[in-house]
């Protein structure tokens, strides 16, 4: 190979490397941090108290007297028997053509005669936030949250609005989520998933909206990488035989 074709091998493979390089970087701390962090930490399951369990001969209604309350429904994605605050309630979720196009709703329902009740008030939520928390903790901060609140980078983005954010006075910091026309506990939030989740940013090269991992920077990242790995390559099998045509019977070959 010509001397020509090998300077512009070095050269793309030194430009190419600074410009993937500090991702490189990036996607090896993000890699060292996921696999030496424990992931139940991560989601704070380890501060989550188990979800306690009802009596089988327990006195329950009908679910159809809960749907049976609900003339606007069309259709209806699931029922669940749920726990707030030690009482057994029903958490039906179904679908309303109050507009254009269906919607989703939420209704909680008293499991014991079918009676419909308003989404957890305040006090409900953080008295719920704090009972699932598995350590006696004194509440920071509450915070009633509705999508005007969430953005594309808040800890809480897709999931369940509603909601108060429950901040515990803690070493962990940890916000407990609680959504309000479900009446359930939906994320716990600590400075260890904040840490994973700046870093999952990071890695899939999303800084719209961090959890998109097919976005169109990331590929163009992952080609130039590749690009410079086999460049790489190139550039040692270029050098390897440029240096074995300079030696003769093991030694440097005198040049004019």
């Amino acid at each position: 190979m010509n001397r020509l074709t090998h300077l512009r091998i070095r050269k793309a493979h030194r430009y190419l490397g600074l410009l993937t390089g500090l991702q490189f970087v990036f996607w090896t701390m993000g890699g060292l941090y996921f696999s030496w962090s424990d992931i139940d930490e991560i989601h704070g399951d380890f501060q989550r108290r188990a979800a306690a369990n009802f009596s089988s001969t327990m006195a329950m209604a009908s679910p159809a007297q809960v749907l049976a309350q609900l003339p606007q429904a069309d259709s209806v994605k699931s029922i669940k028997l749920i726990e707030v605050l030690g009482q057994p309630l029903y958490q039906v979720v179904y679908f309303a053509s109050l507009g254009a196009e269906p919607m989703a709703h939420t209704q909680l329902a008293l499991a014991k005669d079918g009676t419909l009740r308003a989404p957890l008030t305040q006090e409900e939520a953080v008295q719920m936030a704090r009972r699932s928390f598995n350590e006696k903790v004194e509440v920071q901060q509450v915070e009633y949250l509705t999508a005007g609140h969430v953005g594309k980078h808040h800890e809480y983005r897709e999931s369940p609005l509603p909601a108060y954010a429950v901040t515990m006075q803690h070493p962990t910091s940890t916000t407990v989520y609680v959504a309000t026309e479900r009446g359930e506990v939906t994320k716990f939030r600590n400075n260890k998933w904040r840490v994973f989740d700046f870093m999952w940013m990071l890695h899939t090269m999303d800084y719209e909206g961090r959890d998109n991992f097919g976005n169109w920077l990331l590929r163009a990242f992952s080609v130039a990488g590749m690009v410079t790995i086999l460049s790489g390559f190139a550039l040692y099998f270029v050098s390897y035989g440029n240096g074995r045509r300079k030696t003769v019977g093991g030694r440097p070959r005198k040049t004019a």
